[in-house]
């Protein structure tokens, strides 16, 4: 597996809206195992394929693992994470169908917006419908860091960041701190 580039802000392709993937196939799938693999390096809990440069409505996400440190190996380098208490899920073409109208609250950070975090306003659950890894039919219900994590990818899938959802003056100060890293 590979770990891909990861986009950061404030590069343009990530207000663009991904489009639907049509066949759930043998690159697609070794593109979500490129996927996670490229989350646990970066240590995400979720990633969305804009996020590495490709405009596909797919998202990735496991919220219990932990990188497994004392793996050690006969050869010198290896590209893969090790992690243990994965539980890694996949999501083709995700699409909310339902939101609690109750509300919760999380300081939410970023891959593409290294070393930035706000807090966030979403719905505490959602139904989602999407293709899973093997382009079957799913239909689930997601609360918690669950939901805020499926929520930020799928805004993400329509081109919108967490920092579109916070106010002015924080996505500010948040952009001019990504732009004087760079």
């Amino acid at each position: 597996m590979k770990i891909l580039p990861l986009v950061i802000a404030p590069d343009p392709l990530l207000k663009k809206i991904s489009l639907p993937v049509t066949e759930i196939n043998n690159e697609i799938q070794q593109f979500m195992k490129d996927m996670i693999n490229t989350m646990y390096h970066e240590g995400g809990i979720g990633l969305a394929s804009v996020q590495v440069g490709v405009l596909k409505r797919i998202l990735v996400m496991d919220i219990d693992y932990e990188v497994d440190h004392s793996h050690h190996h006969d050869h010198e380098s290896c590209n893969e994470i090790h992690v243990k208490n994965s539980n890694p899920q996949f999501f083709v073409n995700p699409e909310i169908i339902e939101s609690s109208p109750n509300n919760s609250s999380f300081n939410e950070g970023c891959l593409s917006f290294p070393g930035a975090r706000a807090e966030v306003v979403r719905p505490d659950s959602i139904k989602i419908k999407y293709l899973d890894f093997n382009g079957n039919l799913q239909l689930k219900t997601f609360d918690g860091i669950s939901a805020t994590c499926i929520q930020h990818e799928i805004d993400h899938l329509n081109g919108i960041t967490f920092v579109d959802r916070i106010s002015p003056l924080k996505r500010e100060v948040i952009l001019k701190k990504i732009k004087k890293r760079k």
